[in-house]
């Protein structure tokens, strides 16, 4: 009688704890990212009455043990890692994983995992969590080009500037129209022209003129001319020459390198002969219209002044000259055994000996899922299903108790044999 009392105040106590689990998952109904947990319960080692027996030659047949249970414990309690719905917000820094993987915070003592992405960014640029912990990945910083293999980093948005940069390619596009007349060099007539702006090391813009000029069928020369006094065209001035074939479609050109000095305290720049480029597909001469569009690649210096987040973790910087550039890349991190990481709080993980270490890449890499920007990942509890669990363990808990009732009514009847 006893242990069957004891039977049963094991069984409150794994019902109890189911509930509080139960109650755990739906109090965080609506917490982000949240993964709700479920329990096992298991049966507690046995008292053996009897052991079992052989049969034996005299003929008897073999018996089976004879043994009693002692009562029910915890088997487990594991967190559910399936993704939640994905939630669309308005704010551009909030981020959802579509797929498996963890954002990569730190509290600055220890990295920590997460898949609730409601960031934000703080009086110092830092990407930080909703409770502070710094987003960690890898930064642009003084080079030119990312590598997500490095050290992760706090990601740092503040104080991001683009340097100049001097031409290094023009690129001619259109048309010319095929009845273009003979240039007449006498007087300086019957040319095609067009402007366009180049830059300086110190990313000052410079207007300089290409004069295209026919000199026989399907064949044209071409210069260079300077349009201010800041600059000189100090070789390529006079150009090369381009060649038409029979169907306007362009078969030649001779681009000699062009290289121009500044008196404002800009280094020269040289434009290689391969970087002065006139496209074959793209420029062509027909009996449309003249119209010659020229591109190049120089730009003066930019502070970022916004940003956007793609669905591989990559920060693009917009900066104050027009240009993009890539500044931060997003690190996330994938697991062997994700049912092995131990919650701390925040919505946060760390790893441990059962979960195995961290595998950091970007997302879309390694099995993780890539980034959704604008959005939140809600909390993966089925209220349906929570619900019935709660009636489960409520009369799970009430039949234990009947258990103990029980046991205390046969032990009251067994003390009152003395009368």
């Amino acid at each position: 009688m006893l242990s069957s009392m004891f039977a049963g105040v094991s069984g409150l106590t794994a019902h109890q704890r189911k509930m509080d689990v139960i109650g755990n998952n739906i109090a965080n109904v609506n917490t982000t990212a949240f993964k709700s947990s479920s329990v096992t319960f298991q049966e507690m080692f046995a008292q053996t009455i009897r052991d079992a027996s052989q049969p034996t030659q005299s003929g008897l047949g073999g018996i089976n043990p004879q043994q009693v249970g002692l009562g029910v414990d915890i088997g487990s309690i594991s967190v559910l890692f399936e993704g939640g719905s994905i939630q669309t917000t308005s704010n551009p820094n909030n981020l959802a994983i579509d797929g498996d993987g963890f954002f990569v915070v730190s509290d600055g003592t220890q990295n920590r995992y997460t898949r609730a992405g409601d960031f934000d960014f703080d009086v110092a640029g830092n990407m930080v969590t909703s409770n502070g912990s710094r987003v960690m990945g890898w930064n642009l910083g003084t080079g030119t080009s990312i590598s997500t293999t490095g050290p992760l980093q706090p990601i740092t948005l503040a104080g991001i500037t683009m340097p100049a940069h001097a031409t290094q390619t023009i690129t001619v596009t259109g048309n010319i129209n095929s009845s273009t007349e003979i240039y007449d060099a006498v007087n300086d007539e019957n040319f095609v022209q067009t402007d366009l702006w180049i830059y300086d090391s110190l990313g000052e813009a410079h207007s300089i003129t290409l004069k295209i000029m026919k000199t026989a069928a399907n064949t044209y020369n071409y210069s260079v001319l300077e349009n201010d006094s800041t600059m000189s065209i100090t070789s390529g001035a006079t150009g090369g020459q381009i060649v038409f074939g029979g169907g306007g479609k362009l078969s030649s050109s001779t681009t000699p390198a062009l290289t121009i000095a500044f008196t404002n305290g800009a280094s020269s720049i040289t434009i290689p002969s391969e970087n002065i480029v006139f496209d074959t597909a793209k420029f062509t001469q027909y009996a449309n219209a003249t119209d010659i569009d020229v591109v190049q690649d120089g730009y003066t210096s930019g502070e970022m002044n916004d940003f956007g987040i793609d669905k591989e973790g990559k920060i693009i910087g917009v900066f104050s000259n027009g240009k993009q550039q890539h500044v931060a890349t997003v690190a996330m991190a994938s697991f062997v055994n994700v049912s092995g990481l131990q919650k701390v709080g925040n919505n946060e993980y760390v790893s441990t000996w059962n979960s195995g270490d961290a595998q950091i890449g970007m997302a879309g890499t390694g099995g993780k899922g890539y980034i959704s920007t604008y959005s939140l990942e809600m909390s993966n509890v089925d209220l349906a299903n929570e619900f019935t669990d709660m009636i489960i363990a409520q009369r799970g808990f009430q039949a234990n108790s009947r258990i103990i009732t029980t046991a205390d009514q046969m032990l009251e009847e067994l003390v009152n044999l003395k009368r």
